[in-house]
């Protein structure tokens, strides 16, 4: 359906409510994936789903209620919006903060992810084809025992009106691909991807499959998973780490992402995946980290993951500043999670899918560039250690206390990276370990990834987020070796 048959369609169904709501808004979901994978030189998985359907919003004496349908019609939606008013009319008797009607205001407009190559500039087979040859330039010796290559595509469109005047439109074009080499020798057993499990997701086409050094990178993951072999355990000390982007990604993530969701703080999500150490009294005032850290909400950033205009509550995206010279300045919540807190937030109410009410999310979280090159934050370290894509992690229900593994690292002497070593891992405690962030990177090593992979709330909700970063150099940080 066209984008203005739809937003009519919407509006004319809204007309046709008739519940005492001080608010009303009718968000419609139409999505479309793809997953393609080979295994070892083989086709072995060729799917395709689609999901559609209309949440139902409603404001009533201050409390919000939800309902959805999968059914397009003036009958299906009209039982959605009884539903959710009643819904908000039994939360009125357990209400913890009323929700004012300045938490819709109304917006228009429209935002479509950036494209070169469409989706259907190759067909299925080509796609299979490219998988199948992955996994076969990746086996660079008879060590690799094992091969894998994805890409899934997804495609989102999502309308939104309101009784207040809301028409927003929106296109998102989203592509993940990943490959990855397992190699043994005897009990040693390796893995080498490309920069992390699905972590090459953009917004855009089909430009982000096929791009100009595919196949130099392919190459180069191959004969790493079998050097990685016969490399030199990590060593166990306290000394200089410096992290690639890679895994900045999961660093920023893990440690800055969710500590700072509003909901979280005000202790919404305990029940499924912990708190946060971060306490309402610590915005502006707390030191998370080093001047060097300035970490930004930025939703606008052409080709991330998770850009968009408006959020699905249809707040317009700002770009903002969540840590500015290492002060913490503002939290992850929306308008209403910022009225019962008290503490400033960002455009960032996101909801999964058409059937789930949108929630305090993260989006585009990126550490800004700093103004060294790489080889000026390298060459002034006379001992430590280089680590590059996330294996694993741990962090405890405070986000607090973390420890992640590392797919591939270089040992740093006398200012130059040197020999390759195996199982490298690190850990610490968030506001000390930013505090040691000692140099950050210039804009000619700020790379940008995302995951489709952030699951939150009950029932859950898995979402796509972008994280950009550069290189960045932490001094006193305990390394160490061993299997993750």
């Amino acid at each position: 359906m066209p984008t203005g048959s739809m937003i009519t369609k919407l509006t004319h169904l809204l007309s046709t409510l008739d519940i005492p709501a001080d608010w009303v808004g009718l968000r419609a979901t139409r999505e479309a994936s793809t997953h393609r994978s080979a295994r070892d030189g083989m086709p072995e998985t060729n799917g395709t789903s689609s999901t559609s359907g209309v949440m139902v919003e409603v404001l009533v004496q201050g409390q919000i209620g939800y309902a959805a349908t999968n059914l397009l019609s003036a009958q299906s939606v009209r039982a959605a919006a009884e539903a959710a008013y009643q819904h908000a009319i039994a939360a009125k008797d357990w209400a913890i903060h009323p929700t004012p009607l300045s938490a819709r205001p109304p917006v228009v407009g429209q935002y479509h992810s950036p494209r070169v190559k469409p989706f259907d500039v190759l067909s299925p087979g080509e796609i299979n084809d490219v998988l199948i040859n992955i996994c076969h330039t990746l086996k660079r010796s008879d060590a690799i025992v094992q091969t894998t290559a994805t890409a899934i595509t997804t495609e989102t469109e999502s309308w939104f009106v309101s009784s207040n005047g809301s028409e927003v439109y929106q296109n998102f074009l989203r592509i993940g691909t990943d490959y990855a080499a397992t190699a043994q020798a005897g009990a040693i057993v390796q893995r080498r991807s490309n920069n992390g499990f699905l972590a090459h997701c953009y917004q855009g086409g089909m430009e982000y499959f096929i791009t100009p050094h595919l196949w130099d990178r392919v190459q180069q993951v191959g004969e790493q998973a079998v050097e990685l072999l016969s490399a030199e355990e990590c060593p166990t000390e306290t000394t200089t780490l410096v992290l690639s982007p890679d895994q900045m990604l999961l660093q920023i993530h893990e440690s800055i992402g969710h500590p700072l969701e509003l909901d979280r703080i005000l202790g919404d999500e305990r029940n499924y995946a912990g708190g946060s150490f971060v306490k309402l009294q610590d915005f502006g005032t707390l030191v998370y980290g080093s001047p060097l850290m300035n970490i930004t909400f930025d939703p606008t950033v052409s080709g991330e993951l998770a850009s968009y205009g408006f959020d699905d509550t249809g707040a317009p995206a700002t770009r903002e500043y969540l840590i500015q010279n290492g002060v913490l300045q503002r939290g992850l919540g929306s308008l209403e999670s910022q009225g019962r807190s008290g503490v400033a937030g960002v455009a960032c109410t996101r909801a999964a899918s058409w059937n789930r009410p949108p929630i305090d999310r993260m989006a585009n979280l990126n550490l800004e560039p700093g103004d060294c090159s790489f080889n000026d934050l390298i060459g002034s370290i006379d001992r430590g250690v280089y680590m590059e894509a996330n294996r694993s992690w741990s962090i405890d229900d405070q986000r607090h206390k973390f420890q992640f593994s590392c797919e591939y690292a270089k040992l740093i002497e006398n200012g130059k990276l040197g020999k390759t070593l195996r199982n490298p891992n690190y850990r610490g405690i968030t506001p000390q370990f930013w505090s040691s962030l000692a140099a950050v990177g210039d804009r000619s090593t700020w790379q940008m990834y995302g995951t489709p992979f952030c699951g939150k709330g009950e029932p859950n909700q898995c979402i796509w987020v972008g994280h950009g970063s550069p290189v960045a150099r932490f001094a006193n940080v305990e390394v160490f070796g061993g299997g993750a």
